[in-house]
């Protein structure tokens, strides 16, 4: 980790930019602790006023966690802040389910058509490595989960924080929901075969850096695991109540 000096007016947005940028590369992680103020400040050739003003707005719009006594932590991005009042949707709203499927019919896609623009060599890798490990899962529970690694390295690869944390809350939703019958789905042979053979044209089309075809081939996978599980699945235009 390290700062580089501040040489324009408007300082303390500097400090915020560099910050941020770390997070987003990965250099800062949540529960990360930041060096003191003297510390940046020596670094970056600036006031500590200045660095004090970057933080007290980095926390507050709760990126930061300022503790007296103890130092500046970044603060944890887990998904509970996110999901408590979604898990609270599922258990009130009709047909919750088949409104997960909608979202993630529209998340996923656009997050595959993006990471074949976007992603690096290293992230295709990662996108890679997760499809072998899904292939090589000695368990239905653990190929599920790699499952649910291969979506969320894709949204990764996107370079937008902002879509990765819904597409974090939205997997771990539908993993909840609907795990059960997805190790169903990976239970049966065929069904198993066919989500390996979908998750691989997926990958291809990334690789290929061709957005429109990442983008159906995604669509196509999402469309045949809510056939697959649709038993409990109620069209959202349905009357049935």
């Amino acid at each position: 980790m390290s700062f580089q000096p501040i040489k324009t007016k408007k300082i303390y947005e500097e400090i915020v930019e560099q910050l941020k940028g770390m997070m987003s590369r990965g250099d800062l992680k949540p529960g990360d602790k930041l060096p003191s103020e003297r510390e940046m400040s020596e670094s970056l050739g600036v006031s500590r006023a200045s660095v004090r003003e970057a933080l007290t707005a980095l926390e507050a719009i709760g990126i930061l966690d300022i503790r007296p006594g103890e130092g500046t932590f970044v603060r944890q991005t887990n998904i509970a802040e996110t999901f408590e009042p979604l898990a609270l949707v599922l258990a009130v709203e009709r047909n919750p389910a088949a409104q997960l499927m909608e979202v993630r019919r529209v998340i996923e896609t656009e997050c595959a058509a993006l990471s074949a623009q976007r992603a690096s060599n290293e992230q295709l890798e990662q996108i890679k490595i997760s499809l072998e490990m899904m292939k090589a899962a000695e368990t239905i529970p653990l190929a599920v989960e790699y499952d649910l690694k291969f979506h969320f390295t894709i949204a990764e690869s996107t370079q937008n924080t902002i879509l990765l944390r819904m597409m974090n809350t939205v997997a771990d939703l539908m993993h909840n929901t609907f795990r059960r019958d997805r190790e169903k789905l990976y239970s049966q042979p065929e069904k198993s075969i066919q989500i390996l053979q979908e998750h691989e044209a997926i990958y291809e089309a990334i690789l290929n850096r061709n957005p429109s075809l990442a983008r159906k081939k995604m669509l196509e996978h999402i469309n045949n695991i809510e056939n697959g599980i649709g038993a409990g699945l109620i069209p959202l235009n349905s009357n049935i109540s």
